[in-house]
């Protein structure tokens, strides 16, 4: 492995929507083709244990940007209010993003795809390339975007403009100066059917997807759930096939550019995704109350800077997406003076191939509005504000999550102390006028600001 340069590397942080952390090929699955991704990995190091901070898009994505858990930086449901006219919200107005510190220090900064965190009509958070979707997601052509700060249609397969985009912004890159560029899909998430290449769709239909059993419906699976019909898993395995031939692209013209040595790349996804396990078609709010299973909480995770990054790595140990803002700014030779305020620590000696006495003994935390997780490598402990009801899994014995322990008096001492621990991680780092387990989250959109409108009072949709 080669010596870190001293100039600072170019970014380019690549991030899907909703897609599971089984559905690569490099993770095990012999069904999905993912080569890009798959060479990405080959090229550099995989984490097989990353989590989201919320198994829903946009507090899961406010997360990598602040930092910051869901109940410090007040958004706890995807945003369905306040993206375009005349009421947009700048949702995290006021807190410090890892781009603003990466543009004070001199780089250029571009966004191509989704954005969802309130007022897309503005570049906000250091971005001064700003081309992103309206709202959050939906139809893949036609798709409502904002270019140059008008509203516009997009004809094309949008996976691929979310791609052209991108590369007409690595074009104008002046050499002297380093870039960072999102690539924000709003791939994998549905719709599935009549959404993607047909070429692609077609090339599943001899797939048994073995990969996706169809357990028996979840008890608590919401009735606006989608099917698990063949359709379904053709249209998302397409849709991951067709964002990496994307992003197969752009890291052609990365090398095309002589400037893939220069550039370092991460792969994420926002929250995970069951496609039929645990009987579940969804996410964190495919079920209400909402879920906390790894298929939820776990996402794909993929680092490559050739000359930096070790390659061909797999890495077993516990991250978090409230880790990524630390490591890239460690990474980059960037500090924070907030630092010190955020729940999250850099993984950067993982990143470069370490070992650390102290890493394997991480501790997980999760939040979606009032549902709370914590997670070692052996254990999990779910507790739901304020009722119930709770989980606990032996993860050793139960890696699947179908034995809950949560009334075994065996089991009484573990519960005690990870409540414990949970209890005592977010009381450190809560903000109590954002604090998820006041606000009423169903998992069917966030209306306003948290806070704003009366302790318990925020207006959070309730399902239809």
């Amino acid at each position: 492995m080669g010596q870190r340069k001293q100039k600072k590397p170019n970014i380019v942080f690549f991030l899907s929507d909703d897609q599971g952390a089984w559905a690569l090929g490099c993770a095990g699955n012999h069904e999905i083709r993912t080569p890009n991704l798959d060479r990405l990995a080959s090229e550099g190091i995989r984490f097989s244990n990353f989590f989201c901070t919320s198994p829903v898009c946009s507090p899961a994505r406010a997360s990598l940007l602040t930092g910051r858990i869901p109940s410090q930086h007040g958004v706890h449901d995807w945003i369905r209010e306040g993206n375009v006219g005349s009421n947009r919200i700048a949702y995290l107005s006021g807190q410090t993003a890892y781009t603003e510190i990466l543009a004070e220090s001199g780089y250029v900064c571009g966004i191509s795809g989704k954005w969802h965190l309130g007022d897309s009509l503005a570049p906000q958070k250091g971005f001064s390339h700003w081309f992103v979707h309206q709202s959050g997601g939906g139809y893949y052509y036609n798709a409502p975007m904002v270019r140059n700060g008008e509203l516009v249609n997009e004809s094309g397969y949008l996976t691929d403009v979310i791609t052209d985009d991108a590369l007409a912004f690595l074009e104008k890159q002046d050499s002297n100066q380093p870039f960072y560029l999102s690539v924000h899909y709003t791939a994998p998430h549905d719709p599935w059917i009549n959404s993607h290449p047909q070429e692609i769709v077609d090339s599943y239909n001899n797939c048994p997807f073995e990969t996706c059993p169809q357990e028996p419906k979840h008890p608590n699976l919401i009735k606006a759930a989608p099917d698990g019909s063949r359709e379904n898993l053709k249209g998302y395995f397409a849709a991951v096939t067709a964002m990496d031939q994307n992003i197969g692209r752009i890291i052609d013209k990365l090398e095309q550019m002589g400037i893939r040595e220069q550039t370092l790349i991460c792969f994420l996804s926002d929250n995970g995704f069951n496609c039929g396990h645990h009987g579940i078609w969804g996410k964190g709010n495919g079920t209400f109350p909402q879920n906390m299973y790894d298929t939820s909480v776990k996402v794909p995770a993929i680092f490559s800077h050739p000359g930096s990054i070790p390659k061909g790595k797999v890495c077993d140990e516990l991250v978090s997406g409230y880790d990524f803002m630390p490591t890239l700014l460690d990474y980059v030779g960037l500090t924070y003076s907030e630092a010190n305020q955020l729940p999250g620590t850099s993984f950067l000696p993982l990143l470069l191939g370490r070992e650390t006495s102290g890493q394997s003994h991480i501790v997980i935390y999760d939040e979606y509005g009032p549902v709370r997780m914590i997670r070692t490598k052996e254990w999990k402990y779910i507790h739901r504000y304020p009722y119930g009801p709770h989980e606990l899994y032996y993860l050793v014995d139960d890696p699947n999550e179908t034995i809950n322990l949560i009334n075994d008096p065996a089991a009484n001492q573990q519960r005690t102390e990870m409540k414990a621990m949970l209890e005592q991680w977010f009381h450190r780092y809560v903000d109590p006028a954002k604090d998820g387990t006041h606000e009423a989250v169903t998992g069917s959109g966030q209306l306003n600001l948290a806070g704003t409108a009366g302790k318990g009072k925020i207006a959070f949709h309730d399902f239809e």
